[in-house]
Order: structure tokens, then sequence, then C-alpha cells
């Protein structure tokens, strides 16, 4: 069952996951020499990225933390919509972290090619760094978007139902685009996956998605459980404010 944690306003949201991001990353250092990460794009992760480069830059060792994405649009490094390059912005450019250490999707790329790089990418990081065969992440951030989409598995795709494949690339015909995405055999292998949900216009989804009958099909963030870590849902009082219990 999914840990649910309800704040008063996203910046107490933001604040609380900035704080577990260092928790993690000082546990995970300590233990394993490293602490690897996916990042999250779209609007909610942003106040938790710039917290992280201005009140958290001096008490996390950036120099062993690994970042990759959950996702990437179909677009060039510097373009606007670009997820690595609105983490850059927010916070990889004010920490010191080792250009080495940044794994960004290469959206620039055709997007099967885009995908088959990742996903060789990963599992070469994981087998020969951390010496197993699965994306094992030390935590995912995951946002939600109102349709229930996570990463860019949206509603309807097949990406939803991957058994083997760690990365895929598909046309999103809700929105006329192409999205490489990490699929739930990546996602579902992390040791911790938190979401991070603020609005109230997240309210009716989060609902279902948490409270409702199993649709993965219509709610594509209900596959996301993993097989033997923690799930967490961190969510502000808007977006919280149909759930009952």
């Amino acid at each position: 069952m999914a840990d649910v944690r309800v704040y008063d306003t996203p910046m107490t949201l933001a604040l609380t996951v900035a704080q577990q991001f260092r928790d993690l990353a000082e546990q995970a250092i300590a233990a394993r020499g490293r602490f690897v990460v996916a990042l999250a794009g779209g609007s909610t992760p942003k106040n938790t990225y710039d917290l992280l480069a201005r009140d958290f830059a001096n008490t996390i060792d950036w120099h062993f933390v690994q970042f990759f994405w959950g996702d990437e649009r179909t677009v060039p490094p510097d373009h606007h919509d670009n997820n690595a390059r609105m983490a850059r912005e927010t916070l990889l450019d004010h920490v010191r972290v080792p250009l080495q250490n940044i794994h960004r999707i290469k959206g620039e790329l055709e997007p099967q090619a885009a995908a088959d790089d990742y996903e060789a990418l990963l599992r070469d990081f994981f087998k020969t760094r951390m010496g197993v065969e699965r994306a094992r992440f030390d935590l995912v951030l995951l946002g939600m978007g109102k349709d229930g989409h996570t990463a860019s598995l949206f509603p309807g795709t097949a990406a939803i139902h991957q058994q083997e494949r760690w990365v895929v690339a598909h046309h999103v015909e809700s929105m006329d685009t192409w999205r490489i995405t990490l699929t739930p055999v990546a996602l579902n292998a992390a040791t911790r996956v938190m979401f991070v949900v603020a609005g109230e216009d997240k309210a009716e989804t989060l609902k279902q998605v948490l409270e409702g009958e199993e649709q993965p099909d219509v709610y594509p963030s209900q596959i996301i459980k993993p097989s033997d870590g923690q799930l967490q849902w961190l969510v502000d009082r808007e977006a919280a404010s149909l759930l009952t219990r």
C-alpha cells in the first residue's frame, strides 16, 4: 500500500521532498558510495530543484550523485521544453556535480535511436557500476498529469504494459508528439519511488488513482508499484482535497 503524505502548501511539499532527497543521498553515499536518482520533468519539481540548489547546495556531496531522467521530449537539449534543460537551469548548473554524472536522454536523436541509446546506457551503468541486472535507482521522482500520466506513460499507450524494455520511444496520439520514457520495468525496480503532486486541478485524478478501481490504461500512474521498494505519494492539500482515506 502506498504511503500518502499531505502538506499544507506547495512550498512545504517542495521542502519536504528536498529534505528527503538530502537524507536519501546521505544514506546511499554512506552505504554504497553513490546516490542514483531519476529526475522528473514538468512544473511541480521546479520548487524542489530550486530549494536543493539554494538551501541544500552545501549539504549534499554532489560528486557522488548520479543523475538520470524518467522521460524526455523529442527536442534538442537547449529547447525550452527539454526536461534536462529545466533541471540544469534550476539545479544542476548551481551545484558542484561533475558533468560525467549527468546522464540525459538525447531527445535530439531519432526517437527509437534515443530510446535504444538510453537503454544501453542504463543497462551498462547498473551492470558495471552496481553489479545488478535491473534499474535499481535509489530514488525515482515522478509527477502526475491531470490525465493520470506519469513520466511519459500516457493513457492508452502500449508502454504501460511493456515487460522487457527499460526505455521506449512512442508516439502519443493525444498530444501528437513522440516521447522517450522509462517503462514500468525500470521504474518499478527502484528502491524508492516518490510521486510529487500539487494543485487542485489534480484532485479528481489523484482520488481515482489512489482510491478508484485499478485501471492503469486509464490512469497510468497506477502501474507504478515497486517490486521490492517503497512507494510514496507526497501531495499538497489542494491535490488531496477529495481523498477520503
